[in-house]
């Protein structure tokens, strides 16, 4: 593979046809070597920011493998690039590709803010965990931008309303202040995604977000602030990083984290071709072995939607990766437990007083 082949910085390494679209995009042969005569880009390649006004912002999250009640994102699509995200078939509804465009075309919530409140003003809403990041990051680079997470957490924090993050982005520690401030009523817990312990996977995987160094000084720093940190070592896909899931726990525990989870990776809808891709430009050696080893996972099969078994997998190779999981908690979790956080509080501050933001 030539380094014109491969897009440094990007998961994907296309764009792929969006289901919902009766047009086919494709560039022609003519349409590239005009490009290449003329020097200039066949496509846009800068991450583009799009502003987009929803009218909720909050989502009740019906799938019963997915350990929340109701998420929130400011953002669709991610800048982070992680070429195995279960949210790249979410960017097909609103018009563009999983691939590329689901990294480059990024959907801005400016008035999320203004959103949640007018949520959480409701007579009839009665407290429970509201996640961040239920489907793209909250932190990924936009947030350096428009600081819209910033922002929605002052609301959790104005209405003592119970907040969750999912983020593999140090930026949190930027928020450290407000989340010290949530933490004093037990209103926050934060789950920091780590996949690997090797920049090169970190980098081929997720090629857009933080160093695994900086986010176990993320993990640490929290945790030194007592706020409960759970650890998304998601996901595991064999053959690449599913072996070090025993070291990666150890290391998350003495780094501070209370608890971790993690998945045995599924590749639904358009992601199967996006990883396929991927992988046979990445590492071609191992491409069809590891493509072999995850449909071994899911009935031989990348596309599994099945409840209550696509994020855990099936078969040997699964079990082996929980049964490391089990160990992985008897060895390094065995006396730490994660907080259950409060939703008393919220009644009082319906209203909206005592704001110290």
């Amino acid at each position: 593979m030539s380094k014109q082949d491969f897009l440094k910085g990007r998961g994907a390494q296309k764009n792929v046809h969006n289901r919902f679209l009766k047009d086919v995009y494709e560039k022609r042969e003519d349409f590239l070597e005009y490009c290449r005569i003329e020097g200039e880009d066949a496509e846009r390649i800068k991450t583009e920011y799009l502003p987009i006004f929803p009218k909720t912002i909050v989502n009740k999250v019906i799938s019963p493998d997915v350990g929340m009640q109701y998420s929130m994102n400011p953002y669709q699509g991610c800048e982070h690039g992680c070429i195995y995200c279960y949210a790249r078939n979410a960017h097909e509804f609103w018009g563009y590709s999983a691939g590329l465009d689901f990294e480059r075309k990024i959907l801005i919530k400016k008035t999320a803010p203004q959103l949640l409140e007018t949520h959480l003003k409701k007579k009839s809403w009665q407290a429970a965990t509201i996640v961040l990041s239920g489907n793209t990051d909250c932190y990924q680079p936009a947030e350096q931008k428009f600081r819209i997470t910033r922002k929605c957490l002052e609301v959790f924090y104005k209405y003592r309303h119970p907040v969750g993050i999912i983020t593999k982005n140090a930026w949190i520690l930027q928020d450290l202040d407000i989340l010290k401030e949530l933490n004093k009523e037990q209103l926050i817990g934060v789950n920091i995604s780590i996949t690997s312990l090797s920049e090169k996977t970190r980098r081929l995987l997720e090629p857009r977000t933080a160093s695994i160094k900086r986010r176990l000084r993320a993990i640490k720093i929290l945790s030194e602030n007592n706020i409960p940190v759970n650890a998304m070592l998601a996901p595991m896909i064999p053959g690449i990083n599913s072996h070090e899931l025993l070291k990666l726990a150890k290391t998350v525990s003495e780094h501070g984290a209370l608890s971790f989870g993690f998945t045995v990776v599924r590749l639904n809808g358009a992601i199967g071709e996006l990883f396929a891709d991927w992988i046979h430009k990445t590492m071609p050696d191992k491409a069809e072995k590891v493509l072999h080893l995850i449909q071994d996972c899911h009935g031989g099969t990348l596309n599994d939607s099945r409840f209550g078994v696509r994020t855990r997998g099936e078969g040997k190779v699964a079990e082996q990766i929980h049964e490391m999981a089990r160990l992985a908690k008897r060895k390094y979790f065995a006396d730490k437990k994660f907080p259950k956080l409060r939703t008393d509080l919220y009644e009082q501050y319906k209203s909206g007083q005592m704001n110290l933001f």
